[in-house]
């Protein structure tokens, strides 16, 4: 028996003379001590019980008015878990079930009692009683880890019908735990390959191990997710399944944005390698023009040499507009409201949704939203989204959404529109400069917005889907 020193025992029991006898087999037990007491009164009892000042209690069925099944079940309910054995005059196997389901730890009949047949009973009563306990003790500790993880935990069905779900999932999916008893995660899942691919493993009763998957939340905002899982049978022929759902949308980001900014500065070096080497031999020509000229050609050859001179100023403002887009902006920071930057870069750019007919939504936060910014700069890299987002829509059906609001994240705007949309593909490239899918763009329009932003520390992410529209999301700290 688990019990250091003595094992501390009460008999409930209205009879002295039952109380003697039960005393006298507990003494006759050998190599252990017991420290017997004895309770005759109910409600004495029950106190004794919930109060759990012994180790074991011997409860007699007969106790006057009531029983000690009564007993038993007014301890259960008040969740006292001392263990309690049950005695009695005669055998009853209905009465041995319902004792049993009350919570008592066993059922003894007096007739059969002796000494061996208690200490068997006491031993078996304390060993599950730390048993519990430290099944308890482990799914408490489980529980804690559950509840406080700062992933996702929960566990589904076969099906990925969420069974349970930490507090962690109802943040991420933003979905309350009794809502995510509804759906399956297939349903959140945004590409169908990649369902498909956890649904075959699952079938195969196979684990899964670091699944990237995009996920969409009750906003329909899109997170980009690890997933693991494991399978286990229940028991009762019923498949639960593990799963653990990492959020790397953050990271995600940050490698884009990190990946965007070693190709600007490799671009930059690029395009400053590329700048010295033609303005050398450009200058040369210059010079040799000018002196042609300076020689009063006649008018046909004049002609060429202003048609050469054009081209040469021409080519020299490229050289210049691509070595100001390679360089980072010299910006002037100071306090700035969000709303009057978004509400001027839309003045801005009205025209153009005019002359287009096309409808104009917003939705900006009326609290003042201040940032440190460079307002010109930043109002240029607006302007640019927009103008962008009317030449995607066509004239006549083109929506134009503008939101800004603050959230626990930060400062947020949204520029939605209905457009052609943009595909995987090009999605890669976008911020690329010299990248272009216009038939008379340079590409340097959405390369030097980045440039602005991320001098401004924002983080910008970009949502698209063919012919439905897309949707530039950008966030200020």
């Amino acid at each position: 028996m688990a019990v250091e020193g003595n094992i501390k025992v009460m008999i409930i029991d209205d009879d002295n003379d039952d109380y003697l006898i039960i005393s006298d087999y507990l003494k006759n037990i050998a190599n252990q001590n017991f420290k017997i007491d004895w309770c005759y009164n109910y409600k004495a009892a029950l106190e004794n019980i919930c109060c759990s000042s012994h180790h074991i209690y011997l409860v007699d069925y007969r106790l006057g008015a009531k029983t000690g099944l009564d007993l038993i079940k007014e301890a259960t309910a008040n969740n006292c878990d001392t263990p309690i054995i049950l005695l009695t005059g005669r055998g009853h196997k209905e009465l041995d079930i319902v004792a049993i389901q009350s919570g008592a730890t066993d059922y003894l009949i007096k007739a059969d009692l002796n000494s061996e047949k208690l200490e068997r009973s006491i031993r078996y009563a304390l060993e599950r009683r730390d048993a519990v306990k430290a099944l308890r003790n482990n799914e408490k500790k489980y529980r804690n880890i559950f509840e406080k993880s700062k992933d996702a935990v929960f566990l589904a069905d076969e099906n990925l019908m969420f069974v349970d779900a930490n507090p962690a999932t109802s943040e991420l999916l933003e979905f309350e735990k009794e809502e995510l008893k509804t759906i399956s995660l297939y349903r959140l899942i945004a590409d169908d390959t990649t369902a498909i691919k956890i649904k075959n493993a699952l079938t195969n009763r196979e684990d899964g191990n670091d699944i990237e998957i995009e996920v969409n939340t009750k906003s329909l905002q899109k997170k980009n997710c690890v997933l693991s899982f494991t399978y286990q049978n229940s028991g009762d022929d019923k498949i639960v399944v593990q799963s653990i759902l990492h959020d790397i949308t953050t990271l995600k980001r940050n490698e884009k944005a990190n990946l965007q900014i070693q190709k600007l500065a490799a671009t930059g070096r690029l395009v400053r390698t590329l700048a010295h080497e033609v303005r050398n031999p450009l200058n040369n020509i210059n010079m040799s023009v000018e002196q042609l000229l300076d020689e009063a050609p006649d008018e046909e050859e004049k002609t060429y040499l202003d048609i050469i001179q054009r081209n040469m100023l021409r080519i020299d403002k490229l050289i210049g507009e691509l070595l100001d887009s390679s360089r980072p902006t010299e910006l002037e920071f100071a306090a700035c409201s969000l709303q009057e930057i978004l509400e001027e870069a839309l003045t801005m750019a009205k025209d153009r949704l005019i002359l287009q007919n096309m409808k104009l939504i917003t939705n900006i936060a009326t609290t003042p939203l201040i940032i440190s910014a460079d307002k010109e700069k930043l109002k240029i890299a607006f302007v640019n989204f927009f103008v962008n987002a009317i030449e995607a829509m066509q004239p006549n059906d083109g929506v134009l959404e503008v939101s800004l609001y603050n959230n626990a994240g930060g400062k947020t705007i949204k520029i939605t529109d209905n457009g052609y949309g943009i595909s995987e593909e090009n999605l890669a490239r976008l911020f690329e400069p010299y990248f272009t899918t216009k038939r008379n763009g340079v590409g340097l329009g959405l390369a030097s917005t980045l440039n602005i932003l991320q001098q401004h520390k924002a983080n910008i992410d970009v949502q698209s889907t063919i012919a439905k529209g897309t949707t530039f999301t950008i966030s200020f700290n």
